[in-house]
């Protein structure tokens, strides 16, 4: 009872949720994944929400097909016909990324990526070197795979922007936003999770880790993920924004920064509870970063409204990542995480 209060005073939104209805270790893990804890963080009850939206574009009934401008050139990558054949549903819901991944060589996000920044027209607009994109990509490839974790790793992250690419030309957003709102958006997607290692915040933070230290404990992960893919971007081989004026990268990357903060998991309340403020005003106001914030965001924990074959391979690798963090947090005799104590917990109800 004590924790159903604490999450109800964290935001009215868990007030809806029965106490006997959810699991206790599921309700442990919500209060320790979706709020952000109160003696590492400021409290910000008197602050009046400031969320604008997407909605007021939805409303204005931006629902109108995609316009995709396509760049012809010879020095593009060349796709393997297999990864063609799976990229032909690109545009659906429940796009299978397990099947890209298959058909690409365990190199999804080389072929996805290319292939929505060519649709989108970015490559032309931008003048992105092939070669340059080539190599990022390769990189970006790479450290997902540093820590081989289940569920955090380039599959995730490809699957989070080909949602995202859903969103955009589903919704008619696309129509909304500069080209370079949606090179930002495209590329926030696709280094949200970078080096991810495969661990919670709280688990850096408990453990004292040296990202934890870097960033103070305050959005250890999503800090790491921006840092180090804007650190790559300064090597000459992989700078993709290297023909950008100073003024578009300096959007570029505080939109970045905007998006992929907001994938800290904490804010999921807070973020909701906004969305309905501004609903509930008469003339929404839309707030272009905190809008793509929130698409990519829920983007990002999506799977559970994907094809239940989908869903069902994501949460056996994300429970399996717990259980690693759990063998972690036994090793070094820390108290198990929510959902992350392998021999106590019971799947069916997580």
């Amino acid at each position: 009872a004590l924790l159903y209060r604490r999450l109800a005073d964290e935001d009215d939104e868990l007030s809806e949720v029965q106490p006997d209805a959810v699991p206790p270790e599921v309700r442990e893990w919500l209060a320790s994944t979706f709020t952000r804890q109160l003696g590492t963080t400021r409290r910000r009850a008197d602050e009046k929400p400031k969320f604008k939206s997407v909605a007021h574009a939805i409303r204005a009934g931006i629902f109108v097909d995609r316009i995709y401008r396509r760049v012809t050139s010879t020095a593009l990558l060349q796709f393997p016909a297999e990864v063609v054949k799976v990229l032909k549903t690109l545009d659906e819901w429940s796009f299978d990324v397990f099947a890209l991944n298959e058909s690409a060589s365990c190199q999804p996000i080389k072929y996805l990526t290319y292939e929505l920044l060519n649709r989108y027209g970015i490559l032309h607009k931008f003048k992105v070197v092939p070669s340059t994109l080539e190599n990022f990509l390769g990189k970006i490839e790479e450290g997902y795979c540093r820590f081989k974790n289940p569920y955090h790793n380039n599959l995730h992250a490809t699957d989070v922007a080909q949602t995202v690419h859903f969103m955009l030309c589903k919704i008619g957003l696309m129509n909304w936003l500069t080209d370079l709102e949606i090179f930002s958006t495209l590329i926030a997607a696709i280094i949200h999770d970078f080096e991810h290692t495969g661990t919670t915040n709280n688990f850096h933070v408990m453990s004292g880790s040296d990202t934890a230290l870097l960033y103070n404990d305050r959005a250890v992960l999503e800090n790491h993920h921006i840092s180090a893919s804007f650190r790559l971007l300064k090597d000459d081989d992989c700078n993709i924004l290297q023909n950008l004026s100073r003024e578009e990268y300096r959007e570029f990357r505080t939109l970045v920064i905007d998006m992929v903060l907001a994938t800290d998991m904490s804010f999921h309340f807070q973020q909701l509870k906004n969305m309905k403020n501004l609903l509930s005003l008469a003339e929404p106001t839309v707030d272009k970063s905190k809008a793509l914030s929130l698409v990519l965001h829920c983007c990002d924990i999506s799977h559970p409204a994907k094809r239940w074959d989908l869903h069902h391979k994501w949460t056996t690798r994300l429970l399996e990542e717990f259980f690693r963090q759990g063998d972690k947090e036994r090793d070094l005799g820390l108290p198990f995480s929510p959902l992350c104590d392998r021999n106590n917990i019971m799947i069916a109800e997580s």
